[in-house]
């Protein structure tokens, strides 16, 4: 497989999605199964528990049942997300580059940072629905507070507070769509920061302003990308669910127990199927950003020579680095560190720097005997 990196449009980053998708499909469908399987483990148990109710006479108590279930799994939901996202990029930057990738290799290599993952999509995505919990808070409180929950049971309602309450549900349509805008717009800001907390290993707060600066210039390339997944994904969703949305319109909402159980396999699939789609493109843009802001392909080819310099986000000032261990080396016998007795280095070709053993020197320029520096005075 070509492993070139150069920058790519987004036609090409598309076809290289597909590419990676479809040669290395077992690989990236397995390590979303991981995620999938533990959905699917935890929606058959509360189907199990929900019927358990049932049969014992205590449907009335069904809701806070599924509140607090909801409570206990949201964790292991999270952790198994963060962990799936984090392998399949790690996955992605292997393969991209040519290198070798398994399902176990990947989850193996980003376990010791699993709580960075988590903590960074915890963050990233409380940025993004933090207003859409305060404004549909609002509303719950004021619909509490006003009583409108109790204005439907009243055989004439007063005409002021239905007018009140429309009111308050335009005002709430308008900030819902203010909202869909703002967390458009903050999720391109952040949509390479799991790529870059992966594979630079940064903390989550460098890893979301490293993103901020690399997604500059991209971000309507990311959001089309982003667009043309969604309609691929809601298509595959629809075809695979159809049936069971068509059967519970049928039986009044509610579906026999082997129709859900059936339905959270199918689903299970389908998450697997196209679970890594937008990781996948994602972690190609972060590698395109980083090939045209910070000509990350040179340092590749240097890297693959075996030579490598410190990148820019290390915090190395370039006045304060020390030389390349190539760049300058000893005269044997001669003392390390002293101005004549170190050796420069011939510039040669990116293309020739592999097949170098060793690097080409100049001979020391000849040196005053001793006892003659007065000699002309």
């Amino acid at each position: 497989m070509e492993t070139t990196l150069r920058p790519m449009s987004l036609g090409e980053i598309l076809d290289r999605t597909a590419q990676l998708y479809r040669t290395h499909f077992l690989l990236f469908v397995g390590i979303s199964a991981v995620y999938a399987g533990v959905l699917l483990v935890l929606n058959l148990l509360q189907i199990g528990l929900t019927e358990l109710l049932k049969s014992m006479h205590m449907a009335d108590q069904q809701i806070w049942f599924t509140l607090g279930f909801l409570a206990l799994i949201l964790p292991v939901t999270v952790i198994a997300a963060g962990a799936a996202v984090a392998a399949n990029n790690r996955a992605v930057a292997w393969v991209n580059v040519g290198q070798p990738a398994t399902i176990r290799g990947a989850y193996k290599s980003i376990l010791p940072r699993i709580r960075s993952y988590v903590w960074l999509m915890f963050l990233t995505t409380m940025i993004i629905l933090s207003p859409f919990i305060v404004i549909y808070g609002g509303l719950l409180i004021f619909l509490w507070k006003f009583g409108a929950f109790n204005l439907g049971k009243t055989q004439h309602p007063n005409p002021q507070a239905v007018a009140v309450i429309g009111i308050v549900f335009v005002v709430f349509l308008l900030l819902m769509a203010l909202w869909a805008v703002y967390a458009v717009l903050m999720g391109l800001r952040y949509s390479l920061a799991v790529p870059a907390c992966v594979v630079e290993s940064l903390p989550a707060r460098k890893a979301m302003k490293r993103s901020i600066e690399l997604s500059k210039g991209s971000r309507g390339r990311i959001f089309l990308l982003g667009l043309m997944i969604m309609i691929i994904e809601l298509g595959l969703v629809g075809i695979s669910q159809g049936f069971f949305i068509v059967a519970a319109f049928k039986n009044h909402m509610v579906l026999p127990v082997w129709a859900q159980i059936l339905q959270q396999v199918v689903g299970f699939l389908t998450n697997s199927f196209i679970g890594p789609m937008y990781a996948t493109g994602l972690t190609l843009f972060y590698y395109d950003q980083r090939i045209r802001k910070e000509g990350y392909d040179i340092e590749w080819m240097m890297e693959a020579a075996g030579l490598s310099w410190p990148p820019p986000w290390s915090g190395i000032e370039p006045g304060k680095m020390e030389p390349a261990p190539w760049a300058m080396a000893p005269t044997p016998g001669t003392e390390a560190g002293s101005s004549d007795s170190l050796t420069v280095e011939v510039a040669i070709p990116l293309a020739e720097m592999a097949k170098t053993s060793e690097p080409a020197a100049v001979e020391p320029e000849a040196q005053t005997p001793p006892g003659n520096e007065h000699e002309h005075e």
